[in-house]
């Protein structure tokens, strides 16, 4: 018998290349929320996303980074860590309720919530694009009832 501890063998190449790409996408998320929501979104500002090409453009880097962020983290990051501790690795559902469970996210049903926000998002803006009368569109109010900063 051993009197040395047992080890976890250090991470893998791919473990730290996914956890470098999480906190770099995490990094141009908290970036572009800052530019985008400097200013309240209101119902007025969502309605100039048509004309206000600045703000369309923020908007859409957002959607884009914050599903990037979210897909990364779910479908590559979470199994990678998972494989590394020895945990078992699942559906994405499974791999959610296990990182509620080790207490790394806030609540699985939450993360699932706030995909289905984004992916309503995604199809809504890409719709905006081609629908110049959009002011009481799904996606006006949808931005407009995100939870705004203080």
């Amino acid at each position: 018998m051993s009197d040395t501890p047992s080890r976890r063998p250090a991470p893998s190449d791919k473990l730290r290349f996914l956890a470098d790409t999480v906190q770099a996408e995490a990094q141009h998320l908290a970036t572009t929320d800052g530019r985008l929501f400097a200013q309240a979104m209101t119902t007025e500002r969502a309605a100039s996303l048509a004309v206000d090409i600045d703000l369309a453009e923020r908007v859409d880097a957002f959607v884009a980074r914050f599903g990037r962020l979210q897909d990364t983290v779910a479908d590559k990051l979470l199994p990678a860590l998972l494989d590394w501790l020895a945990e078992p690795v699942g559906p994405v559902i499974d791999n959610l309720n296990r990182a509620e469970r080790l207490g790394w996210i806030a609540s699985a049903d939450t993360w699932l919530e706030l995909r289905r926000v984004r992916n309503r998002m995604m199809a809504m803006f890409a719709m905006l694009k081609n629908w110049p009368m959009f002011s009481a569109s799904p996606t006006t109010r949808c931005l407009c009832s995100l939870p705004q900063r203080r």
